[in-house]
């Protein structure tokens, strides 16, 4: 017969049964699998194993670097779904991620963390490697790059000269001064010592991680060699881990294709002036984009507009000239071929004009901005300038004539007040502004 209990005894037996239940359950989950009990209990922090390999950290050294690993590994890096057990890491098949960047674990700032390519593309670039040594697909990547005629060369090279980089597919490389590569080797920020433009300090792995980092994507090299500290207009760059890069966050151009027409004149003004600066500069560089669209630009959190991705970018320099790149098919190999058709023809650095990107920005991103957002006669003008300024038949004093005329037209449609943090309140004193 069951014990009678006191009505105190009663009210505490179901908190006793929940007790022991949960010590029961606790005791049993000892005797568990590691992945049974990871289905238990929740998972407060990422796998950095999983995240290693998200990062691609076993691709290395055929990745761009590793300077800011220590950042995701003590989550001075971290998004807070990348935390949350039920999601996991996010999804491998976008290209940037908007993350927060910490120094003290106090303070945060957005940052985006962006890919060199697609996953995709990558997989697809591996396979490529391998077959080029008829390698299996698990082939050792490094091994094989390590291995070719151009690798070879550099790790003989004291200077990083044209001959090195012909052939690349990258738009920054199609037309190399050497005035230009010593500015990548005198700035790269994954090495211990820059500062010299001999690679002396450059150990052999450091030379494979540029030589791939120039033969994918050039990108997070210009932001590197062109800092915004110095007035270009790119973003910050933060560092690498394995084939992502970290940098200062912008919002892409097109979130404010419906923005307020004194908000669209402002980021037209902008965005001419961006390409001004590109095309006059203090270095006597010309800066080009073989194609635009609108994700390459990007909107800071002041309201200040800035390249995004530069990957699209090449670079002519007007005061050394350039040397073109071998069009005979000589000089390409295996890193020619990493994100593009080893037969792909590339423009000659003589057909390069100074009105080549404001033709495409007034042909496929200005109309979006401007477009039907002003009363008439100001819309009619703003209409039939940038017909001239997208006329690629014109000939260059005419675009860049036009695409000067818009600037003035868009000036005072412009406003001043706080929401334009990055010109507030100098606007008010300067008609610079």
């Amino acid at each position: 017969m069951e014990p009678q209990l006191g009505p105190e005894a009663a009210a505490l037996r179901p908190g006793w049964l929940a007790l022991l239940l949960w010590v029961s359950a606790l005791s049993c989950s000892f005797s568990l699998p590691a992945s049974s009990l990871s289905s238990l209990v929740p998972q407060v922090r990422t796998s950095y194993n999983f995240g290693r390999t998200f990062l691609s950290l076993d691709k290395c050294n055929a990745c761009i670097g590793t300077s800011i690993c220590k950042k995701f590994f003590k989550e001075e890096i971290r998004s807070d779904n990348w935390l949350a057990s039920h999601l996991g890491l996010p999804p491998d098949f976008l290209l940037s991620y908007p993350a927060n960047y910490s120094d003290d674990s106090k303070i945060w700032r957005p940052v985006e963390i962006f890919r060199l390519v697609s996953k995709y593309q990558n997989e697809i670039s591996d396979r490529r490697i391998c077959a080029s040594a008829s390698a299996p697909k698990t082939c050792s990547i490094e091994r094989v790059l390590r291995k070719t005629e151009r690798f070879q060369k550099w790790l003989q090279a004291k200077r990083l000269t044209p001959d090195l980089v012909q052939g690349l597919a990258s738009p920054l490389l199609r037309c190399p001064s050497q005035r230009l590569l010593d500015r990548v080797v005198r700035r790269y920020a994954e090495v211990a010592d820059a500062g010299s433009i001999f690679m002396d300090h450059f150990t052999d792995r450091d030379k494979l991680r540029l030589l791939y980092t120039l033969a994918v994507n050039s990108h997070p090299i210009l932001l590197q060699i062109f800092p915004g500290a110095e007035g270009w207009p790119l973003p910050k760059y933060l560092g690498s881990c394995g084939r992502f890069l970290v940098s200062t966050s912008t919002r892409p151009l097109q979130e404010f294709y419906d923005a307020p027409p004194d908000q669209a004149a402002d980021l037209a003004y902008q965005l001419l002036g961006v390409l001004e600066s590109l095309r006059s500069n203090d270095l006597n560089y010309l800066f080009y984009f073989t194609h635009i669209d609108a994700g390459m630009f990007g909107v800071f959190n002041n309201g200040h507009l800035f390249i995004r991705d530069a990957s699209a970018v090449g670079v002519i320099d007007k005061q050394e000239g350039s040397q073109e790149a071998t069009r005979a098919g000589e000089n390409k190999d295996i890193f020619s071929c990493l994100v593009s058709g080893c037969q792909a023809q590339l423009p000659s650095c003589e057909s390069i004009s100074e009105k080549q990107s404001l033709v495409l920005v007034c042909q496929k991103l200005l109309p979006r901005l401007l477009q039907g957002r002003f009363p008439s006669p100001v819309q009619d003008d703003i209409d039939s300038v940038l017909a001239q300024c997208g006329d690629s038949t014109r000939p260059d004093p005419e675009v860049l004539g036009a695409a000067s005329r818009l600037k003035d037209i868009l000036r005072p449609l412009r406003t001043c007040d706080s929401r334009f943090a990055y010109r507030y309140p100098d606007c008010k004193y300067n008609d610079k502004f």
